[in-house]
């Protein structure tokens, strides 16, 4: 903790009061700077009772710096299976028996169906997402021609998420229209190899570092609930700060039978919105969205991840699990009153 939030969250005998290093970290985040590791520990050690009070804070510096309207994402599970990863979360790794659907990438027009799909139920982005370490060349070709029809056809923007990506890769990716590139770290580096053994981290990393050079806006995050400390989420957070990527996707456990993770419990409500909560503080100008795991650990408390400080959300299925129906999101977001102003006015 800096001097002087530490200075303004304790009193003379030393004890830290609540109230005032939320309100220190709070006024630290507004000016612009996240706050430091060590606040962001020491809020993760709050009592629960002051849970509300950091979501509060939170909140205040989503509405500081995101002014625009709460963005949607949808994806489609373009190549489904066979990973050769050992993510010791996922559905479609070979090394688990999950009976996960297997299929190659899909035909161009499939791509292009789901694409206006989504722009239909309201979606600004739209991710196609393979299985696997990478794409060969032959995939990465057809996946071009597939931008290139949806940008036509659609105004979404559009995002690919291939797995490792080399620099010229990367150029034939945005020369086709893809104006996003996504690559999760997954967890902190330190926990990693508790969860992927078969690639390095800085795999994932230099990925990062290549989608950014090539001028994409990169959308890279991780999943919470793997087994991992607030200690190690805050590592995440800070690595992703670090980095400087635009979009941080906030992914919760959903866990899978057949997978290592299959019998871990989820973490509270409560506990993942405090974790998004901070993952705001830490970034205070970047997007965050919340993505995979929303229903089924955070249920009736789904609205609550835009008081924890998320400006966008994942609608529609993900990858191998369902979500919620797309209908019902975009109501609540207009419930909320943070639908896009189109989608607000269809509703009056």
């Amino acid at each position: 903790m800096t001097h002087i939030a530490a200075h303004a969250a304790s009193d003379t005998t030393g004890i830290t009061k609540p109230a005032a290093l939320i309100d220190a970290c709070a006024q630290q985040a507004l000016s612009g700077n996240g706050i430091f590791a060590d606040q962001a520990l020491a809020l993760s050690e709050l009592p629960a009772a002051f849970t509300m009070d950091i979501l509060a804070a939170a909140r205040r510096v989503t509405t500081a710096f995101k002014t625009e309207d709460t963005f949607t994402c949808g994806i489609v599970n373009g190549k489904s299976g066979r990973c050769s990863e050992n993510c010791a979360f996922c559905a479609q790794s070979r090394h688990h028996d999950t009976g996960v659907a297997v299929y190659p990438l899909l035909e161009t027009d499939t791509l292009l169906d789901r694409a206006l799909e989504l722009a239909e139920a309201g979606a600004d982005r739209y991710g196609i997402v393979t299985s696997g370490n990478t794409v060969n060349g032959q995939e990465l070709d057809r996946l071009c021609e597939a931008a290139l029809q949806i940008t036509a056809r659609t105004s979404l923007k559009l995002c690919a998420s291939l797995g490792q990506l080399t620099p010229e890769r990367a150029l034939q990716l945005r020369q086709a229209g893809f104006s996003s590139y996504h690559h999760n770290l997954e967890t902190a580096e330190s926990f990693f190899p508790h969860i992927c053994t078969t690639h390095p981290y800085a795999d994932d990393i230099a990925t990062v570092r290549h989608a950014l050079a090539a001028g994409f806006r990169v959308c890279s995050g991780g999943i919470l609930g793997l087994g991992e400390s607030p200690a190690q989420r805050v590592e995440l957070a800070m690595t992703l700060r670090e980095l400087d990527v635009h979009s941080v996707p906030v992914n919760f456990l959903n866990p899978i039978a057949g997978t290592r993770l299959a019998d871990r419990a989820p973490l509270h409500p409560m506990a993942a919105l405090r974790s998004l909560a901070l993952f705001r503080l830490i970034m205070p100008r970047k997007d965050i969205l919340v993505a995979g795991g929303r229903e089924h650990t955070l249920g009736q408390y789904q609205s609550w991840i835009f008081m924890a400080g998320a400006n966008g959300m994942m609608i529609g299925n993900y990858l191998t699990t369902s979500g919620r129906n797309m209908t019902d999101d975009m109501t609540m977001l207009r419930d909320l009153g943070l639908a896009p102003s189109s989608s607000q006015e269809e509703a009056q």
